[in-house]
């Protein structure tokens, strides 16, 4: 526990229990592969790892530690403000944590966005596509959203190549501000599928 910050510690027990009986009230979704899930206190590891080092530099960052969390906490906490936030993806047969979807509104953004970090060790393997797909079918269906948009680096590759398999399409820059210097993919859930 030494070099953790407080609120990266577990819970007091009762602090925990209300904590997981919240989580259970969130949506989780299931592809043929993969569980979307509530994000647990213990999966911040796995997203500071993202943000803070090398790769989050694709993201923006990379974030310090503190800007990590608080990037976390608050699209976590999305879901009791909009109904919609940040998923952990995992196998869906159970084993390591893969990384993370979002349905994310933050100051400034002008349409919902979907977003998607994974670990390092899932690259590669088609989840961030299939948990894309299965976010952006939530936003659609429940609810009921006409679009999403992905701000992307543009040194950020991977994830524009992902943007493309999904059929988003290319609608400018983001704003001064939290999305300056992005590129900006719209996806159009009219038209998407699953």
């Amino acid at each position: 526990m030494t070099g953790q910050m407080l609120c990266e510690r577990p819970a007091p027990p009762k602090a925990a229990a209300l904590a997981d009986r919240l989580a259970a009230e969130l949506p989780a979704l299931e592809t043929a592969r993969l569980r979307l899930r509530a994000p647990r206190l213990a999966d911040f590891a796995a997203y500071a790892d993202i943000v803070c080092g090398p790769r989050g530099e694709g993201l923006g960052g990379p974030m310090a530690h503190g800007e990590a969390w608080y990037d976390f906490s608050n699209m976590v906490g999305c879901w009791l403000l909009r109904g919609h936030g940040l998923w952990s993806i995992e196998p869906r047969g159970g084993g390591d944590l893969l990384g993370f979807v979002v349905l994310g509104c933050e100051p400034g953004d002008e349409e919902h966005e979907l977003g998607f970090l994974l670990t390092e060790a899932a690259e590669g393997h088609g989840y961030a596509t299939e948990a894309a797909q299965a976010a952006r079918a939530f936003a659609r269906d429940t609810l009921g959203l006409p679009s999403l948009v992905s701000y992307i680096v543009p040194q950020n590759a991977r994830s524009i190549a992902l943007a493309q398999r999904l059929g988003a399409t290319p609608a400018g820059d983001g704003r001064p501000g939290s999305h300056a210097g992005t590129a900006v993919f719209r996806h159009d859930l009219n038209k998407a599928e699953g």
